[in-house]
């Protein structure tokens, strides 16, 4: 379960990774800050050295406005109004995390936020997996090294069903050895996701925390550690949870929309008669990190590293410590955007793959570790050679005014962005209060970042970047190391760890009969928010023009699109869309390649966008002020690239180095091929970012003849969402794309449709000797998404694998223990698109995952859901739906999808009533038609040895492919 942290972050399965979909976030990874980034940032032009503006027109972080109050027992209770918002976000913060585990017990705190979600002294087990869920909202958890954080956000009218809830846990949570064995297992299976198969994983959550700190408890994997795990007992856990889970060790934040003065006593309702323990809150045994005398070196060999990683941390001082805001800058300077140092002067200089870094805040020291990801036959001691140089001119020299002035602009808008939503709003107040100390911290470091000189960032480098305190890392694969060993970084005998008491007398809460249990909440009487609307016109040559008004914030989000995806791909070239877009980043006609990053980032902006199969885009948000220079900026990108002949090679070499680490991860290789499985070489059986064989056989004649054809204005569109009306929009559009006409299509003929038969279903075994768990996906072709079937067809993939409560998560994980964490997917494309059921397991279970996903993939079809399931998963869809438009950015995404999907812009407002008016036997019939077993093709990624037999025992069509063969 996942949310952005202030440096890190992970993702659901329906984007990129199955790693993101449980109940604890360790949000650290290498690999979404630089390898999966590499194909945008490490593409831009190298930023030549600007003069700074006269003065600074960025965005300013307005204040979060609060109210504060302390009950009687110790709770803090913040409350954050919006009578604009739709939702509320209720935030519980405790004041425990993994630097509380006892000792040689890492991995209790995450251990008892995955209990927190089974039952309690009124709420039977299961009932919290679907309790949010089914009245369309989202929940989840996460577990960091200083705190606990439980979050929902729900419509504005079950407030009060939520607040119960949570009470319920903190005071009556139900815990037995039965339930303690099966999440033990859960945990397990989630450990060899993250370290084992998610790329750097352990490098990030295990060895670089033991080599930053050799007497804070933060040096131990808050995920935790298995031979840990196993020796945690009930009365352990119990006395845990006594000693932190209370009233004076959390904070309730709730934000949205709700009535201040019902809030507060709803609140003394559930949380008031709460008693605060007798025994005091237990304190850390250490809270000072003393500096280190000398630099400490690891190399480790470790699994799931595809490239060599070469790391520098250094020792930082606690969160709120006043040298903090000049950190921030400098970090942003090093690491943010794709004009960053690391970027321009490693990754562009040819001296790394991708280079980036962690900033770790922590309230009693954390660590900034710069990373380079070299290639595969690098010299480790050169990376870190460069690494090194960059830290010797930050602290030799000051940064230049413009550099510092781009820094800051990238971090305000980002934190601009965070707060659109209430649940972001409570994040960004929990995350100062948890790791600061202090509520008002956020507003003070955000003013203080404001002041921020080049002279304190050339001082706060001096004081902390010292080479002989830092901590090198080199991180190896694991087929290197001598006698094929992994080697972790060990945790220092020094570290302090608390001890444990075991209070006798501990309480034991068990769940109540039904007859005696108190019955949830009822909904409350709310008026409905209306529901977003856009409005559209066509510009003299056609280019199409879709507003969406959004007050509120001066952040306006702007996506262009074309209908240049990868279907469109010449047969045997897959990758030509994906190149001609990377290749447009190298310059224009009348824009220095230098001036993209440089103009982009004086605008507070990053250039998003991606090739999808059906389109491509180009996404800027920006201060309303700004839409004038950044619509310039995409009309040059699309209007004007110079296509220089000496810059397509650089980007197919790129793009080639770029497959090779992405698909290192079992689950990214799984999903290759059973896109691969199901619409064979054509249509979306295609990468959109290509192949090693399309790619090498891509001219740059087909990067600007596919160009050509697609950046056409009539077959444009322009989505602006903001404090904006459709005149002023249409002006500003005129200006930069009015004077824009047609040109001749290019004299190369598009490329054929594909016509080809689907393949028939087919079952594949990649052969990964060294994957610790296997990736089971069942994929077949699924609907468009302008097809009548679309609603049944989202409220039956909702019902299979969306959310904790999914069909796949009760038969995988929580009856079963044979995952961490199972979902499905329901591609939105303009033609029959992929859907597929997947998860991650254990090697000697895979034959048998597949067969329970195929046993529930035929149950979906052979009888209608029942009506509160029925209800639940609609509910589910639309709270999905809404909450993606809840941003500025999600918004305009949505209407670029329907744009390139050839979907009605009516469908923003009328999508809701659609999934409302969805019977069962529809869902039925629609799963019946999409999703029966007997169309599929079944796709295991792992180590042969172990899955061939089982799966040929099962399935008598194995065919069996090694990696290199499955990439092609």
């Amino acid at each position: 379960m996942a949310v952005p942290a202030p440096t890190r972050s992970v993702s659901k399965l329906q984007s990129s990774s199955l790693s993101g979909l449980c109940r604890m976030r360790l949000h650290r990874s290498l690999v979404p800050a630089a390898l999966a980034a590499l194909a945008v940032l490490a593409l831009m032009p190298v930023v030549a050295a600007s003069p700074a503006p006269a003065a600074d027109a960025g965005l300013a972080v307005p204040p979060l406005a609060y109210t504060e109050r302390t009950l009687g027992n110790g709770l803090r209770v913040y409350a954050l109004p919006d009578p604009d918002a739709s939702e509320v976000a209720v935030n519980l913060w405790y004041g425990v995390g993994g630097r509380d585990d006892p000792k040689d017990r890492a991995g209790l705190a995450h251990l008892l936020e995955h209990l927190m979600f089974k039952a309690t002294r009124n709420l039977p087990a299961g009932r919290f997996a679907s309790l949010a869920e089914e009245i369309g909202g989202s929940d989840d958890a996460a577990t960091e090294d200083d705190y606990t954080r439980y979050y929902e956000t729900v419509p504005a009218a079950y407030l009060e069903r939520i607040l119960f809830a949570e009470a319920e846990r903190m005071g009556a949570l139900v815990i037995d050895a039965a339930t303690l064995a099966a999440e033990r297992e859960v945990v397990k299976e989630e450990i060899r996701t993250r370290l084992r198969s998610q790329d750097f994983g352990r490098l990030v959550q295990a060895d670089l925390p033991a080599a930053a700190y050799a007497r804070l408890p933060y040096a131990r994997p808050s995920i935790g550690r298995p031979e840990d795990l196993d020796r945690i007992s009930l009365d352990e856990v119990r006395a845990f949870r006594a000693a932190y889970y209370r009233p004076d060790n959390a904070a309730l934040i709730v934000s949205g929309r709700f009535d201040p003065a019902q809030l507060q006593r709803w609140v003394d309702r559930y949380f008031g008669p709460i008693a605060r323990p007798a025994r005091p809150l237990p304190t850390l045994a250490a809270t000072v990190e003393p500096a280190r005398r000398a630099p400490l070196r690891r190399t480790v060999h470790a699994p799931g590293t595809p490239l060599p990683a070469v790391v520098a941390s250094f020792a930082l001082p606690p969160d709120a410590h006043a040298d903090t805001p000049a950190l921030m800058a400098l970090n942003a300077i090093v690491s943010n955007g794709a004009g960053s140092r690391l970027n321009a002067r490693l990754v562009q200089a040819g001296k790394a793959q991708a280079a980036s870094s962690l900033f770790e805040r922590r309230r009693y020291g954390g660590y900034l570790a710069l990373y380079a990801i070299l290639a595969g036959d690098a010299d480790p001691a050169a990376g870190e050679a460069a690494l090194l140089a960059q830290i010797d001119d930050l602290r030799a020299h000051p940064v230049a005014a413009g550099e510092l002035l781009r820094a800051k602009r990238l971090l305000l808008a980002a934190a601009l962005r965070e707060r659109e939503t209430p649940d972001g709003r409570a994040l960004a107040l929990g995350r100062a209060l948890a790791v600061a100390g202090d509520a008002a911290a956020d507003r003070r470091q955000w003013r203080a970042l404001a002041a921020v000189t080049a002279a304190d960032v050339q001082r706060v480098a001096r004081t902390y970047l010292r080479p002989q305190r830092a901590a090198f890392v080199r991180g190896l694969p694991e087929t290197a190391a001598p006698g094929g060993r992994a080697d972790p970084v060990a945790v220092a005998a020094s570290v302090v760890e608390n001890e444990l008491a075991i209070p006798a007398g501990l309480p034991v809460v068990a769940t109540a009969p039904e007859s005696e249990r108190v019955p949830l909440p009822a909904p409350a009487a709310m008026a409905q928010t209306p529901p977003p609307s856009a409005h559209e016109l066509r510009l003299d040559n056609g280019l199409r023009v879709i507003v969406a008004e959004r007050r509120g914030s001066p952040l306006v989000a702007l996506a262009l699109t074309a209908p240049a995806g990868s279907v469109a791909d010449p047969r045997g070239r897959a990758g030509v869309a994906a190149l001609a877009r990377q290749w447009a980043l190298q310059g224009t006609a009348t824009r220095p390649a230098q001036r993209i990053v440089a103009d982009t980032e004086a605008l507070g902006a990053s250039l998003g966008g991606a090739v999808g199969p059906d389109a491509a885009s180009y996404e800027l948000s920006v201060d309303g002020a700004s839409l004038a220079p950044a619509l310039d900026l995409l009309a040059d990108l699309v209007r004007r690239p110079a296509f220089a002949s000496d810059g397509f090679e650089p980007v197919r070499e790129r793009a080639l180095d770029n497959l090779d680490g992405t698909l290192q991860e079992p689950m990214a290789l799984a999903r290759r091929v059973a896109a691969r499985s199901a619409f064979g070489t054509s249509g979306y059986g295609r990468p959109p970012g290509g192949d090693a064989v399309g790619l090498r056989a891509a001219t740059g004649e087909d990067a600007r003849a596919a160009h050509a054809r697609a950046w056409r204005p009539e077959r444009t569109a322009l989505i602006v969402v903001g404090d904006i009306d459709i005149a002023r929009a249409k002006a500003l559009a005129e200006a930069a794309f009015g004077d824009w006409r047609a040109t001749p299509p290019p004299d190369a003929p598009a490329p054929p449709a594909d016509a080809d038969a689907l393949p028939p279903p087919r079952t594949r075994l990649v052969d990964r000797p060294d994957a610790a768990q296997a990736a089971v996906i069942v994929a077949r072709p699924g609907p468009a998404r302008s097809d009548p079937d679309w609603p049944a067809a989202a409220v039956a993939n909702a019902a299979l694998g969306a959310g904790g409560s999914s069909r796949l998560n009760a038969e995988l994980r929580y009856k079963r223990g044979l995952t961490y964490d199972a979902g499905s997917l329901l591609s939105q494309t303009r033609t029959p698109g992929l859907f597929y059921a997947a998860t991650l397991t254990r090697p000697e279970s895979a034959a048998e995952v597949a067969a329970l996903i195929q046993a529930e993939l035929r149950r979906l079809g052979d009888a209608p859901l029942a009506p509160a399931e029925l209800d639940a998963r609609k509910r589910l869809v639309v709270g999905d739906y809404e909450r993606r438009l809840g941003t500025r950015a999600g918004l305009a995404a949505t209407l670029a999808g329907f744009v390139a999907q050839d979907v009605p812009i009516a469908q923003l407002r009328d999508y809701p009533d659609a999934i409302g008016d969805v019977a069962a036997e529809q869902v039925r019939q629609a799963a019946r038609r999409w999703f029966a077993p007997q169309g599929s093709s079944l796709t295991v990624v792992g180590p042969a040895a172990t899955l061939a037999a089982p799966l040929r025992a099962a399935y008598s069509d194995v065919e069996t492919l090694t990696a290199e063969e499955a990439q092609r």
